[in-house]
């Protein structure tokens, strides 16, 4: 079996119009992230990915980076992991919490229904049990907040696919081992 060893492209490397991209990141975060130059592979993935990911949610940012946090846990992704764990702590999560998450729980119980969902659907794939279900939308969440859940859950698990496929150097410190 041969292994495929995927490069970071350079910005010289990729079209015209990631080229772009590349430059508003760079002014935006300091860097281009190395999953997101990868993408840069596709003269449109990295376009259309970024207007996905920055899409309107019924989320809050907390809920999401809960979401992207255990979701990465589930799928093993390094990178997201240690993505995910410096955005919750610009989020307000401290390290505890952040941790606690990517356990599987939170002393919050509204957070902590949603993050034994999002852990219940992408392990099983979206078939997850009715008892947690349940308890999401008796913490008050709703149909809007179900649909939202699981476009976050599908934009991780593509992250995480992604790095998980193409081990890329991880750009972010990385996340504490459980």
């Amino acid at each position: 079996m041969t292994t495929t060893t995927f490069s970071v492209p350079t910005r010289d490397q990729v079209s015209e119009n990631n080229q772009a991209i590349f430059d508003n990141l760079q002014k935006a975060l300091g860097f281009v992230p190395n999953l997101y130059a990868t993408i840069a592979y596709s003269k449109n993935g990295l376009e259309k990915y970024l207007a996905y990911q920055n899409a309107k949610t019924s989320l809050s940012n907390k809920e999401k980076e809960a979401v992207n946090l255990i979701v990465s846990q589930v799928n093993n992704c390094i990178y997201c992991q240690s993505a995910h764990t410096i955005i919750g702590k610009m989020n307000g999560f401290s390290d505890e919490q952040l941790l606690d998450i990517r356990r599987g729980k939170s002393t919050d119980a509204k957070l902590d229904a949603l993050v034994k969902l999002a852990a219940e659907i992408t392990q099983t794939r979206g078939n997850a049990n009715s008892d947690i279900v349940d308890a999401f939308f008796a913490q008050g969440y709703t149909n809007e907040n179900l649909v939202d859940l699981i476009l976050q859950i599908s934009d991780k698990t593509a992250m995480n696919y992604f790095h998980n496929l193409t081990k890329v150097p991880v750009d972010f410190p990385l996340a504490p081992t459980l």
